[in-house]
């Protein structure tokens, strides 16, 4: 089954961004060319639903942090890739060109489509020979888990067309028609098979980079568990894009499964389930996340809904579109799947009444998928009275806020229990609102 989730869920937790400024992908895209950032979108488009496949790609990630910076030159892969995009026939070249050579001497030097070929043929020479010397490198390397995938690499680097290539990179070991035939052997008949040891390349400088992020940013990387095991623990964790960021801690299992979070505004709600969110994606991928630990089982998917914008287009209300995104997050439960929900102040857009039925009935309806993992956050927070006495696995946690001098300070730490705090008239006139509101000015004349 494939990992499934959706765009709301990727601009909720930024993860490409939007317009303009920093994402996840740009905090991790430390690769070289411009084919290893193409590879690397696409894991983050399509992460991972399988255990054995994260944990091999995050071993393959942490093998690479520690022994090896990128090892060609970058410039070489866009010369290769135009070389081998360029497929018109008549630019292959005329054999006569031997005796032209002799006739024209240094006038073949100046024509265009000979240095254009010959770079490409000798691009792929450099290339080829550099990722055989890196492979052998590699294979020295002990306890590397990389051997199995770069096997059938070596294979293919052992095959009767890539091993006949030369070895050297000299310009003058080339006569005109040996360039005219490694031409044609490589752009032509075996395009495919430069484009898959391209692609392979692509891939370690991927490893390469998020290896390298790794270690500036001190992330960690997570196990992966069966999905079977339906747990998440996470010790301090952050948000991967915040400096000096307040690490919390979170623990789910089908005994516990549901986070019912309070707090006020601007303590933190939505930065936690982001930074939980985030997590749990780069995860998914085999990538290292924000944390001092983890552990997850692998789910299904991941749906967020932390900015959910109104559906104008559709003449629908905040509140409809509340709805009919909690309405496709059930489909997908209703089918199977083991998912990991997150709604930040569920039922904003209707009134306290409605928004505190709605938001009992809903949380219950999801704690009894006991597979699936939910954090759902409201400041409706007598929601959470009447969800003790129906669900025994909901788990209540605030983000508290403090009074100094009468303004609030924010500690940005999970504390157990439902928040009681009433600060939002404290906030008010503290800005001298109603203060502004009742002064009176002579309007001039």
């Amino acid at each position: 089954m494939l990992f499934t989730t959706d765009k709301q869920t990727l601009d909720d937790l930024n993860i490409f961004g939007k317009h303009s400024g920093g994402s996840i992908y740009t905090l991790f895209n430390q690769t070289c060319t411009l084919g290893g950032a193409a590879v690397l979108e696409e894991m983050f488009r399509h992460p991972l639903a399988d255990t054995e496949a994260i944990n091999t790609r995050s071993k393959n990630i942490q093998f690479f942090a520690g022994v090896a910076a990128f090892p060609f030159d970058a410039g070489l892969f866009d010369l290769v890739e135009q070389y081998l995009d360029h497929r018109d026939q008549r630019t292959i070249l005329d054999h006569g060109g031997d005796s032209l050579v002799k006739k024209l001497g240094s006038l073949i030097a100046e024509d265009t489509n000979y240095k254009f070929v010959y770079n490409g043929v000798r691009a792929v020479f450099v290339i080829v020979n550099g990722l055989k010397e890196f492979l052998a490198m590699m294979h020295r390397k002990v306890n590397n888990p990389h051997d199995a995938e770069a096997a059938a690499i070596v294979e293919l680097l052992a095959g009767p067309v890539l091993s006949s290539l030369p070895l050297g990179t000299s310009k003058s070991k080339l006569s005109y028609s040996q360039v005219g035939d490694f031409d044609v052997v490589l752009r032509f008949r075996n395009r495919e098979l430069i484009k898959k040891l391209l692609h392979y390349i692509y891939q370690l400088d991927v490893y390469i980079a998020i290896g390298k992020t790794a270690i500036e940013q001190n992330f960690v990387f997570p196990v992966a568990l069966p999905a079977t095991a339906h747990q998440l623990a996470a010790e301090g964790l952050y948000h991967p894009m915040m400096k000096s960021a307040v690490p919390n801690s979170v623990k789910l299992i089908p005994e516990g499964n549901v986070i019912f979070l309070t707090g006020a505004n601007m303590a933190g709600k939505s930065t936690f389930m982001k930074s939980l969110g985030s997590a749990l994606y780069l995860a998914h991928m085999g990538f290292p996340v924000a944390a001092k630990s983890m552990e997850f089982s692998v789910l299904d998917g991941i749906y967020t809904t932390i900015n959910l914008p109104d559906n104008l287009g559709m003449g629908a209300s905040h509140f409809y579109a509340e709805v009919l995104r909690i309405k496709k997050i059930a489909k997908e439960l209703s089918i199977g799947k083991n998912l990991f929900v997150i709604i930040d102040e569920l039922f904003r857009g209707t009134n306290v009444k409605d928004a505190y039925e709605a938001t009992v009935a809903i949380t219950s309806a999801f704690a009894k998928k006991r597979s699936s993992m939910f954090v759902i956050s409201t400041h409706i927070i007598e929601a959470g009275d009447k969800l003790k006495e129906q669900c025994s696995n909901i788990l209540f946690f605030y983000l508290p806020t403090l009074l100094e001098h009468n303004k609030p300070v924010y500690t940005y730490r999970l504390k157990e229990g439902i928040s009681a705090d009433r600060h939002g008239m404290i906030i008010i006139n503290n800005e001298g609102i109603l203060d502004i509101l009742k002064s009176k000015k002579t309007k001039k004349a």
